[in-house]
């Protein structure tokens, strides 16, 4: 079991952890609207890009502290991207504030070009359902579990810094062009052990954009053209499981979703995306 987090002997509830993520990101404040960050190695995909989830991240990060009120939704849209080594800022503005919930906007840029923008709603309510609507797989736990060992073609990106091990599927060794079933698990977790947070979430919902590797049995190349984070409960938590559910693939585009689990089976929070989607082929193939 997981320790909760407590003072003088009583449960805290568990908001985003914003200084952890912080850390992982590099972002920081510079005025009362505006972050900045560099996009370093443990934040860019294969391609020497910013990764996906890293940018919703950051957005969360800025509409968390500018709101000072937790995510329940938050959607980036990717207009284009930010290089290895670039400066990005986060400029949020908070365009409706409520009693209860604070509608904003975080807008990414690089040099003055944007690059995405989050949406979110931010607040709090009181009516909670007294039993779970849904229920975590059964799957073995990531002891248990195999390495998801990557590709050399991943080396120096994001995947050097999140562990990941396959609870439901198939390994890369094992994708052999034969069909296989679109829902799969992954277990994954940060180096630094994060407490989950919805912008941890949301680096960890980017996964599912890998998802089309199953059904398809063969590996695929996926960049997000959105990416949408909901949360239920934050729970801390070491290891998260991603259930990932391929919807479709037509055109060139897929969609999924991924339902976040907690080691002890408290859903966190739900992630949707599409994505552009195509096979790996090995240079100069």
């Amino acid at each position: 079991m997981d320790n909760t987090t407590t003072k003088g002997g009583e449960a805290l509830p568990v908001t985003s952890a914003s200084v952890d993520v912080k850390e992982f990101l590099g972002i920081e404040r510079v005025s009362e609207t505006t972050w900045r960050f560099l996009v370093t190695e443990r934040l860019v995909t294969p391609g020497r890009f910013l990764f996906g989830g890293c940018g919703l991240a950051s957005g969360i990060v800025g509409l968390e502290e500018a709101s000072e009120r937790p995510t329940i939704y938050a959607a980036a849209h990717y207009l284009s991207f930010a290089r290895l080594g670039a400066e990005v800022l986060v400029k949020v503005d908070l365009a409706v504030v409520g009693g209860r919930v604070t509608q904003g906007r975080a807008t990414t840029y690089v040099d003055d070009r944007e690059i995405l923008t989050v949406n979110a709603a931010l607040g709090t309510g009181q009516l909670t359902s007294p039993t779970p609507w849904l229920r975590m797989p059964d799957v073995p736990a990531p002891e248990d579990c195999p390495a998801r060992v990557m590709p050399q073609r991943f080396d120096n990106s994001i995947f050097n810094h999140l562990e990941t091990r396959v609870a439901l599927g198939r390994t890369f060794d094992e994708l052999d062009a034969t069909p296989g079933s679109p829902v799969s698990a992954l277990w994954a977790r940060v180096a630094s052990h994060l407490e989950p947070s919805a912008a941890t979430l949301a680096i960890f919902g980017d996964l599912v954009s890998g998802g089309a590797s199953q059904p398809l049995g063969r590996s695929t190349m996926g960049r997000s053209l959105d990416n949408t984070i909901r949360v239920a409960s934050l729970e801390p938590t070491e290891w998260v499981l991603i259930e990932i559910h391929m919807h479709a693939l037509a055109g060139g585009f897929a969609q999924g979703t991924g339902y976040l689990w907690s080691r002890d089976g408290t859903l966190l929070g739900t992630a949707s995306q599409s994505m552009s989607s195509k096979f790996w082929e090995p240079p100069n193939s």
